[in-house]
């Protein structure tokens, strides 16, 4: 009973409906089907019927919810795994070119290419283009613990005198 109570705590932070969740949901709503009958039947009031077809209504339309968005969520996986295939496939055919190295031949894709230039590029090869308007941090003559924000105040204001 207490696993049931943590996968429904866990349920809450997980994005769509989670079985626990709609299984607390039935049970909720069966439950105040059973008040609501039982307090018809001690009152004889109309207010109970109604009550008790709007909760009706209500958890149907809950569950009908919930069934919907688990086939568009599964039409979804099947589309995505469609695409991957595609590419795949798309991949394997235009992508790929044979090279010799020392006698043996191997097969290198797009998608191998472009990491293999990002790799030259990390290793050194390449040097990379320096963005402009991008913030550097400028060295620091102190330790960084001695900095106080008056002292960086007094610079701005100084900065400033230098400028004018």
């Amino acid at each position: 009973m207490s696993s049931f109570f943590v996968e429904l705590w866990e349920g809450i932070f997980t994005p769509g409906p989670t079985p626990t969740i709609l299984k607390a949901t039935n049970i909720t709503f069966a439950a105040l089907q059973v008040v609501l009958l039982s307090l018809l039947f001690a009152t004889y009031s109309v207010h109970f019927v109604v009550l008790s077809v709007l909760c009706g209504g209500l958890w149907w339309s809950i569950n009908w919810f919930a069934r919907e968005l688990r086939i568009a969520q599964a039409a979804e996986e099947m589309k995505n795994k469609n695409k991957q295939l595609d590419e795949r496939k798309k991949g394997e055919a235009s992508g790929s070119s044979d090279t010799e190295v020392e006698g043996r031949v191997t097969r290198r894709s797009a998608r191998n290419k472009k990491s293999s230039a990002a790799a030259a590029a990390a290793a050194g090869d390449v040097e990379p283009v320096e963005k402009k308007g991008e913030v550097k941090q400028r060295p620091l003559t102190e330790s960084v613990s001695s900095v106080s924000t008056e002292d960086e105040w007094e610079r701005v204001s100084e900065n400033e005198r230098e400028r004018k």
